[in-house]
């Protein structure tokens, strides 16, 4: 969930690159908490949420956890992406599947669940589950932001990796991991086990998506990428350029599938976003993790924490 790039501010109300079917409107309009109530802040099981409202947008509100960005709401367009990250993730969940048709998805991680918001507004119809431990931000996130009725999304209050080991084999067309403990994911949700297992849930076609986080030589996306390679033949990256070169900490996306994956259509839409970013795959992505060792359950560390300067 934590977001370590910077919102999509530039583009924002604009819409570009998106070819799925536009959000249903709300029967009663957007609802929930209004800018005239003024940012909140509570203590929840991660820590203190924070609910800020968005200068540029007046149904728009950022969460944080611990002053890191975790997401972005805009109750009266939940189609809005306003995070980098989350934007790309969004370009996985349009091509998935023709623009309009519902998918099953599984989210790993729910924060303000944006995410899950963006594929019921885009692909109603769809089944959606969310495995999201803090139960208290959960409930926070409903009262002040609540989801739109008819919306079919269940939101689990337990581990990720718990959900995740029992779910249906073959049951979703994609899981999405945006698990963070603060600004890191846990070790036990970036193992090989961890990917098998999200392979397992996946129908025929399926995809896995990961949110992840690092800087420097960036050791924990490399062995990321193994990881994954070690269950899927199929992957990809996308990150800003600068996240690639060790210049910035930052958000790196990792999509992975037993089918080959759009990287024609992934790549055209990834340059039509305000803020730049790379997709590898391919013999340059082997190349990049060349040397990295996947992880596993007895070998597996937390992401890296980010620098102090990373949320300035």
């Amino acid at each position: 969930m934590a977001a370590m790039g910077r919102s999509n501010r530039a583009d924002r109300g604009t819409g570009r690159g998106r070819t799925a079917a536009q959000p249903q409107p709300a029967a009663t309009g957007p609802g929930g908490r209004t800018h005239a109530q003024g940012p909140l802040s509570r203590p929840v099981g991660s820590g203190l949420a924070e609910l800020r409202p968005d200068r540029d947008r007046p149904a728009a509100w950022s969460l944080l956890i611990d002053g890191a960005p975790q997401s972005m709401v805009d109750l009266a367009d939940p189609s809005h992406l306003g995070f980098e990250y989350q934007r790309r993730l969004g370009h996985l969940i349009d091509l998935a599947a023709p623009p309009g048709r519902p998918l099953t998805v599984l989210h790993l991680g729910g924060g303000a669940l944006t995410l899950a918001r963006y594929v019921a507004a885009t692909r109603p119809r769809s089944r959606q589950q969310v495995a999201e431990i803090d139960t208290a931000l959960t409930e926070l996130i409903r009262t002040e932001l609540p989801l739109e009725r008819g919306w079919q999304i269940k939101v689990r209050g337990a581990d990720a990796r718990s959900v995740l080991e029992r779910t249906p084999e073959g049951s979703v067309d994609l899981v999405i991991t945006d698990v963070f403990s603060g600004a890191r994911t846990p070790a036990h949700c970036t193992t090989v086990e961890f990917a098998a297992l999200a392979a397992r849930a996946l129908a025929p076609g399926g995809w896995y998506a990961a949110n992840i986080a690092d800087g420097s030589a960036l050791p924990f996306a490399r062995s990321q990428i193994a990881t994954l390679g070690a269950v899927f033949p199929e992957l990809c990256l996308v990150a800003d350029p600068a996240v690639l070169r060790g210049k910035r900490f930052g958000n790196l996306i990792l999509a992975a599938a037993h089918t080959p994956l759009p990287i024609a259509d992934l790549t055209r839409r990834v340059a039509t976003d305000p803020t730049l970013a790379r997709v590898e795959h391919g013999r340059p992505l082997t190349d990049f993790a060349a040397g990295a060792v996947p992880a596993t359950d007895t070998t597996a560390t937390p992401s890296p924490l980010p620098p102090p300067t990373a949320f300035s």
